[in-house]
Parts: structure tokens; sequence; C-alpha cells
């Protein structure tokens, strides 16, 4: 079911044109944009970076592994899933790799900004688009399944984006969250990413907790690679160079050291496929699952 974003009326229009209050979206390039005075504040942003995001993800040991891992929880906990919504998709890449998984698969993706929504087009062609506030989901028990990759250490209210996501599950649904992790962690990338908190340990299971959720699985990935990592990000500047962009320096790694990395993050990949959860790591992959009514009445 749909929400209205002005009236909160329920309707199942696809355009969203609400049957209570008569509200239309404006569209852009085909894309429904339900937040575009959200997207008009987005400040300190070149939408450029999108197209240059995309060009290093393909092949970048840390875009490829992450994708894999969360297509391996998808299958493991959501094994048939019949409709999914990723917030946050950016450019596509972990899109296209759920509806290769995943054949006939009814993807929904969004973005905050429409430009991303370019790119993610090309790489899951198949998928229906739309520009929203993902603190304001525009759902209720719409989906089986919904995802969020390195998407809420960007938004002060990640708290309203779980409440949103919760509503916009059925019953009994998931959602799949990565995010980065352990503040030590902290620096001039993370400014760059404009993330607003790396999370702590068990920091984001208890909003999900919060949030009417029940943990499914927890575990910490870039494991292996944490001391290199740290170590990095310790001899890193404290503050980022003018006119420094994300997708400099860690984007672009020589291709030796692409390519060990990428192992030694298959190595994890393998431990976590087969139950392993690792307590450290740069990043964290939580799977939770909305209650259905016979577990929240007892």
């Amino acid at each position: 079911m749909n929400l209205c974003p002005a009236c909160d009326g329920r309707h199942a229009a696809p355009d969203f044109r609400c049957p209570h209050c008569g509200f239309a979206p404006p569209m852009q390039d085909g894309v429904p944009l339900l937040a575009p005075a959200l997207a008009r504040a987005v400040s300190g942003f070149d939408p450029a970076e999108f197209a240059a995001l995309a060009a290093q993800e393909d092949g970048h040991f840390w875009f490829e592994g992450r994708s894999r891992i969360i297509v391996d929880a998808l299958r493991r906990h959501v094994p048939a899933p019949h409709d999914y919504l990723e917030v946050g998709c950016g450019t596509g890449h972990v899109l296209a790799a759920v509806a290769a998984a995943f054949p006939g698969l009814a993807i929904t993706a969004s973005e905050v900004l429409a430009e991303g929504l370019r790119h993610a087009a090309l790489r899951a062609p198949g998928a229906r688009l739309l520009q929203l506030d993902a603190r304001a989901l525009p759902f209720e028990n719409a989906f089986d399944v919904i995802g969020a990759y390195d998407v809420l250490e960007h938004i002060v209210e990640d708290d309203a984006v779980l409440a949103a996501m919760h509503r916009a599950l059925r019953p009994g649904g998931h959602v799949v969250l990565t995010v980065p992790q352990h503040p030590a962690l902290w620096s001039a990338q993370d400014d760059l990413a404009r993330h607003e908190r790396r999370y702590r340990r068990d920091e984001l299971e208890a909003k999900l907790r919060d949030a009417g959720f029940v943990i499914v699985a927890s575990t910490s990935f870039m494991t292996l690679l944490l001391p290199a990592m740290w170590l990095s990000r310790r001899r890193a500047p404290a503050a980022a160079a003018p006119g420094a962009r994300v997708t400099d320096d860690e984007m672009a790694p020589p291709a030796w050291a692409n390519a060990l990395m990428g192992a030694t993050l298959a190595i994890e990949r393998r431990a976590i496929a087969l139950g392993v959860m690792l307590p450290v790591g740069g990043s964290r992959l939580v799977v939770a699952r909305r209650m259905r009514a016979a577990e929240a009445s007892s």
C-alpha cells in the first residue's frame, strides 16, 4: 500500500497520484519526485560525483565484496522474497547484484538525489525508481525485504528511517543493513562522505529493537583488514584537503593492493556464509525482522 506524501492517505496508484487529495508528484526522467524540496536542500554535494563513483565501483574490492556478502545474507535469511525496496541505492551497484541473484523479484529503488537514479536505471533496468525521503517512506505493509547499504550513517534521524522501514515492511518481513563501524576510525574520509556517525558495536541492533524489530543476524566485516584500516586512518590528515572528493584515495588502490584486499574480504565472506559472526571490523551487517502480530502481542 502506498502512502500519499501530502495527506498520508492510503492508495495503490502506481504513479503516486493520490485519489484522496489529488497530489501528483513532479517527474524527472520518468522518476516520481516525492521529496523534491529535500533534494534541493542537500548542499555541498556535486551530482557529478555519482558518475565518478559509478566508474570506480566495478572491480573495487570493497564494493564487490560488500555486494556479495549482502546477497549471501539475503539468500540465507530471505530465500524467496517477492518484492524488495532498496533505500539510498546510489548508483545501483548492490541493486544490480540483487536483481541478478533473484530473477523475477519486484524491485523498487530510491534515492534522495535523482541524479544517482540515472546510473541505477542502467544497472537494474527493471527496477521501479523513486526520489524520496528515507525518513518518510511512502509505504505501508508493502515489502518482504528492505535494504539500506551504508545509508543510515548519512542521516541524523536514523531512528525515523528505521521506523519508516518497519511500517513499510509486511509483518515477518526483513531489513538488511550495512553501516560503517567504530567511532575510533573516524577520519577525513568520513567527513568527505558526509557521515553523521560511525556506529558503535551493538548500537544499530539497539536502535532496531527500539523500532520494533527482532535481530536475526549481526556480524562485522572488513575484520582482517581492520589493523591496516586503522593505521591508514591514523596517518591520514585530520581534515580533508580543499577540493578533495570521497572518490579519491581509498577509492583507487593499486591493482595489487585491490586484489590482495579482495582476497582477504573473500575469506571473511566464506566465514560469514558458514555462520561465523565476526565481532569487530570496519563495517557491520545486520539482518532484522518485523515481528508478526502473534509475536508482538505475546
